[in-house]
């Protein structure tokens, strides 16, 4: 049994879900567990909805919108005759429309947002699945909601890894036998059976969740690019494909930042053994990257850059040198704001730490240590790390960017920088 994900690129319309039908279709003498996530930019679409709704402003023209958008998709693919997926529309509509109606701040915005924006997979799902099955490619439609069971965090929920696993293997394993089985990426349900999300695109994570559920013989990620490259083209000229790559290192790059994957996807493919292929929908054919457990000398450094950087700097107040009570005491309150550090340095009589710009997170921690530190911060910054670094590759980087943080280990370099 193999898995296959496919993002909100892949599905983008029309001709897109034909281009997917026809990757899934080549596997077809392959069991196969296919995870999708919302069409194009719907999650975007859908967080302005509820924008909207938190301002308390006309949501018409926006729902009008995303409607708008799958209806088309929908036409294109010459599915306006079937009933069943006009009524699976009309629900997702009314759900979507129902969940909004009841947005109050006692309910928090995190729950609510994840019982919205999770629409968007269902929508996505029922249109590609009632289309394969038009084609003649059986589809099961599964409900992840029913099968990934998390804690009661919203936006990002941590798996219940043992109820999942049964679930997904007893789910998948009753449908499998006589078609594919077509699921959701990004979403979950709780105890108390609401919505939960597994954080912004956690579709990867989904289809780990899957595969080490069924002891899936792969997962291949279906992107618009033909591999894991060394550096973002979008970003950096001369960027090159790793035919190969070790867990570790992957791993390693996306918790740097790296965003061709999402970073809770390697773990437990790793601990099963599972290898993971990148490739590219617009070139199935293409090798892409395959990561798994192996050992590759010499690899090329990879440059990860991270923008929207804060620095923030904790110097004591009466000039003391900094210690462990200290860092203790700033991690404690980083830990409240639910931060993340993206890179930290402390010298005799300071700790600094970066993190991505959150300026109200920002302004409540510095609140909360004002009176035992003195707290400068600098804004705007960008975070580039290198790994596997060279120092042609640091020197060449460094051109044009005036240093504030730098630090280098054995194979990583990081520095926090500005552009001149």
């Amino acid at each position: 049994m193999k898995v296959f994900k496919f993002g909100g690129a892949s599905v983008r319309d029309a001709e897109s879900v034909r281009n997917m039908a026809s990757i899934v279709r080549s596997h077809a003498d392959t069991p196969l567990v296919v995870v999708i996530s919302a069409m194009g930019k719907t999650t975007n679409a859908l967080e302005k909805l509820l924008a909207t709704t938190m301002a308390e402003e006309d949501t018409t023209e926006v729902l009008k919108e995303i409607r708008e958008y799958h209806t088309n998709i929908i036409q294109n693919l010459d599915l306006t005759g079937d009933e069943a997926l006009a009524r699976d529309i009309d629900e997702s509509f009314e759900a979507l429309q129902n969940q909004l109606s009841k947005f109050s701040s006692s309910l928090g915005y995190d729950f609510i947002y994840d019982q919205t924006v999770s629409q968007g997979e269902i929508l996505s799902t029922k249109i590609v699945a009632a289309y394969l099955n038009q084609q003649g490619i059986s589809t099961h439609w599964l409900d992840a909601r029913k099968v990934i069971k998390t804690d009661l965090t919203h936006r990002a929920a941590r798996v219940d890894w043992g109820a999942s696993q049964s679930i997904i293997r007893s789910h998948v394993n009753q449908l499998i036998e006589d078609g594919i089985v077509l699921s959701q990426g990004f979403i979950g349900s709780n105890a108390k059976f609401d919505t939960t999300t597994l954080g912004r695109e956690g579709s990867d994570f989904s289809a780990a969740i899957f595969a080490t559920s069924v002891g899936a013989e792969s997962v291949t990620i279906w992107k618009d690019v033909p591999g894991i490259l060394n550096a973002d083209p979008k970003q950096f000229s001369d960027t090159t494909k790793y035919d190969q790559l070790p867990y570790k290192e992957a791993a390693e790059m996306t918790y740097y930042g790296a965003s061709v994957i999402h970073p809770k996807t390697i773990k437990p493919l790793a601990q099963k053994d599972i290898p993971l292929y990148v490739k590219s929908f617009e070139n199935p054919e293409a090798p892409g990257t395959l990561i798994n457990d192996c050992l590759i000398p010499n690899l090329k450094p990879a440059i990860i850059r991270k923008d929207r950087q804060t620095v923030i700097s904790f110097k004591i107040s009466d000039f003391s040198f900094i210690n462990e009570n200290h860092i203790q005491a700033i991690f404690e309150h980083i830990n409240r704001q639910n931060l993340v550090i993206n890179l930290m340095q402390n010298s005799a009589i300071s700790f600094t730490i970066c993190i991505d710009d959150n300026p109200d997170k920002r302004e409540k921690l510095r609140l909360a240590l004002l009176d035992d530190f003195l707290i400068y911060y600098n804004e705007g910054l960008e975070l580039i790390t290198v790994k596997n670094y060279d120092q042609d590759t640091i020197d060449e980087l460094m051109k044009e960017r005036r240093i504030i943080i730098e630090q280098r280990s054995r194979n990583n370099f990081q520095m926090v920088c500005r552009p001149i």
